[in-house]
């Protein structure tokens, strides 16, 4: 947390169907991230929705071994939170049919947001609202198949400024029964670049009314928070990048709503230990010491950024082989190293450039799916869970 308190703006519980969310903010889905060890960490921080990774429809319902692992929680997690991807109605209700059936989740959060070209270019993620038989047949195959455990949908303003979809599958996933929908307020072209247009969200938040309307993009530090709310009238916001390298986000975030959580100066060495523990979290989760501490590297950068490192430290530290030598390298830090502010806060994680849109062959051609469409919808749900 920042060392200078943010505003406070006191927001009532999150109502998700029959879920009530003391904080009104959500972890969301990010592939490599939001396994059970980081979920363990921001909880152990803050308050909220925490989800977990990305997970396939039909490897869920064929109980693909990596899919099973990801969608475990630690007795630690409620409510429980699954995002589920899929471009087949049928399996889209299965996999929703098999969590509540089997009591693997409290929450399903279905993946209409993902950008990545792997994923578009068969129709999928934020490419598949266009198609807007499809995505009601998938929203609504869901929400009657998961019975009472809650259904919400989470999307982007559409493929680009000429082709948007989001007012349209708001009144859509209202009208089938979601229990919420949440707007990254950008375009599938976008992707992570250029500012979000928090001007969606309100006007999502305005087509929408009977549901819940949650706000994700450029929430990096509370105050973000805070004026998202109050530009847009959402019920609630959805954190990704802004918590990488800093999960204690979520504490400084239920402060800022009125919530009760640790206030931490985050120096140096409150930073070390952070790293440190979550490194420990991988290691239990993946129940193998060498994978945690390949998995934690990546994490280094967001970690550090800002603080006092040196370049041949932060090599070494994306390099770790073993808890040990992780601790070794803590061992070199100037934990002396005050928080430094500005420096660390803003954009990470991913960004880049606007770019052309990857959808398949014609997809723009109309809004309802063709023989043509089913095609390359045929092997999307092939991949592994986890983006």
């Amino acid at each position: 947390m920042t060392t200078s308190a943010p505003g406070v703006r006191r927001m009532p519980p999150l109502r998700i169907g029959p879920i009530d969310v003391d904080v009104p903010v959500v972890l969301a889905p990010m592939a490599g991230v939001t396994n059970m060890a980081f979920r363990r960490l921001c909880r152990e921080y803050g308050a909220g929705l925490y989800v977990t990774e990305m997970i396939t429809t039909r490897a869920l319902v064929e109980r693909n071994e990596v899919t099973m692992r990801l969608i475990q929680h630690h007795e630690s997690e409620t409510p429980r939170s699954i995002q589920l991807y899929g471009v087949d109605p049928h399996y889209t209700a299965e996999a929703a049919r098999v969590i509540a059936g089997e009591g693997l989740a409290d929450h399903i959060d279905l993946n209409f947001g993902c950008p990545v070209p792997k994923v578009t270019r068969k129709g999928g993620g934020s490419a598949l609202p266009w198609k807007r038989d499809l995505f009601h047949d998938i929203v609504k195959g869901a929400v009657d198949a998961a019975d009472d455990v809650p259904v919400t949908v989470k999307m982007r303003k559409g493929i680009d400024d000429a082709h948007l979809t989001y007012l349209e599958s708001g009144r859509i996933a209202e009208d089938v029964g979601a229990a919420a929908v949440s707007l990254h307020a950008r375009t599938l072209e976008q992707s992570y670049a250029g500012t979000a247009d928090w001007s969606a969200i309100a006007a999502l938040k305005e087509s929408v009314t009977s549901i819940p309307v949650l706000g994700n993009g450029d929430i990096w530090g509370a105050d973000d928070a805070i004026r998202m709310v109050d530009e847009t009238g959402c019920d609630g916001i959805v954190v990704g990048r802004g918590c990488l390298g800093r999960p204690w986000l979520f504490g400084e975030l239920a402060n800022a709503f009125g919530g009760d959580a640790p206030t931490v100066d985050a120096t140096l060495a409150f930073v070390a230990r952070a790293f440190q523990r979550h490194a420990e979290l991988l290691v239990e989760f993946y129940e193998d010491e060498t994978r945690g501490c390949r998995d934690i590297r990546k994490h280094a950068a967001w970690y550090f950024k800002g603080y006092p490192v040196g370049g041949d430290l932060r090599g070494q530290f994306s390099k770790i082989e073993s808890l040990q030598h992780l601790s070794d390298l803590i061992g070199q830090l100037d934990l002396d190293a005050p928080y430094p502010g500005a420096d660390v806060e803003g954009p990470r994680g991913r960004s880049g450039r606007a770019r052309r849109a990857v959808l398949p062959e014609g997809w723009l051609a109309s809004r309802t799916i063709d023989s043509a469409d089913e095609a390359s919808l045929q092997d999307a749900e092939l991949d592994t869970s986890g983006g």
